[in-house]
């Protein structure tokens, strides 16, 4: 079993499970600060180490008219204010080339979306910066075919790589999760996780936006923890449908506490198995 290294947290091996959560774009500093101590003190509580994730810009939203976020400079301060004054490790992605080593000077681990994971350049320029990488698994690609993206980064001598499985296009405005692309990914040894949050989003299945069952999240969840994952990935909101982005596939704060600890529960009745 593989073991990398992001900031102060071991993933894998044993170390105890990981959550990257938070809003899916950065609105303000405020709402950033309250989700992000939220969801620290419930991860502490419930045993799981923890990572602050929010993008800058969201490029690849459904409607021109769509909330993309406060662009670059401004996302990195506020990420930066949340990395200070909450003392926890912080994430968010990247699109360009370009963006890889600006982001890399704040941030502890560089995110891939899944729609450019594929892209040659963005995962070198990824790799070079020498921060660990999280590549989200496309919902077009195969598990066993994420070995190229990770031969990609690892060309470059950069070997933290975590690889995300966020569910498989099934016809139009839907997806499914292969719970064997767990293990399949955990072959290529890199830490695996779940995005149980856009494993139920439904893309385009709004009215010029993305919607979502955020009732299955908790389903979802539970089976990808029993399949043996090294922790999970969810954007979370105090309300959800007050956000500005992803609200129908969000988690409710309120709902967080009892989830973590039913999947702690599982995560240690499996972990002599891992």
């Amino acid at each position: 079993m593989t073991e990398i290294q992001i900031g102060p947290i071991k993933v894998g091996k044993g170390n105890p499970p990981l959550l990257i959560a938070g809003p899916c774009v950065l609105e303000d500093l405020d709402i950033a600060l309250t989700i992000g101590s939220f969801m620290k003190e419930a991860t502490s509580r419930a045993g799981f180490s923890y990572i602050f994730k929010a993008s800058f810009d969201k490029a690849n939203r459904t409607s021109i008219d769509s909330y993309r976020g406060p662009g670059l400079e401004k996302g990195l301060e506020i990420l930066l204010q949340v990395k200070k004054k909450l003392n926890c490790p912080v994430t968010t992605d990247i699109h360009e080339p370009s963006q890889a080593q600006i982001v890399a000077e704040v941030v502890d681990l560089l995110q891939i979306p899944a729609f450019l994971c594929r892209q040659t350049d963005l995962l070198v320029a990824a790799g070079k910066t020498k921060r660990p990488v999280n590549i989200k698994k496309g919902q077009f690609l195969a598990p066993w075919d994420m070995v190229h993206p990770v031969n990609k980064i690892r060309s470059t001598g950069n070997k933290n790589i975590l690889l995300t499985e966020r569910g498989a296009s099934f016809g139009y405005n839907n997806l499914v999760v292969d719970m064997r692309s767990l293990p399949i990914m955990s072959s290529l040894n890199c830490p695996v996780i779940f995005d149980a949050t856009h494993s139920v989003q439904l893309p385009g299945g709004g009215k010029g936006c993305s919607s979502g069952q955020r009732e299955f999240i908790p389903n979802l969840s539970r089976a990808a923890v029993a399949c043996g994952c090294d922790g999970l990935f969810m954007e979370v909101y105090p309300e959800p449908e007050k956000a500005r982005c992803d609200g129908a596939n969000s988690l409710a704060l309120r709902d967080v506490p009892g989830l973590l600890a039913t999947l702690k529960k599982i995560f240690e009745i499996i972990k002599d198995e891992r």
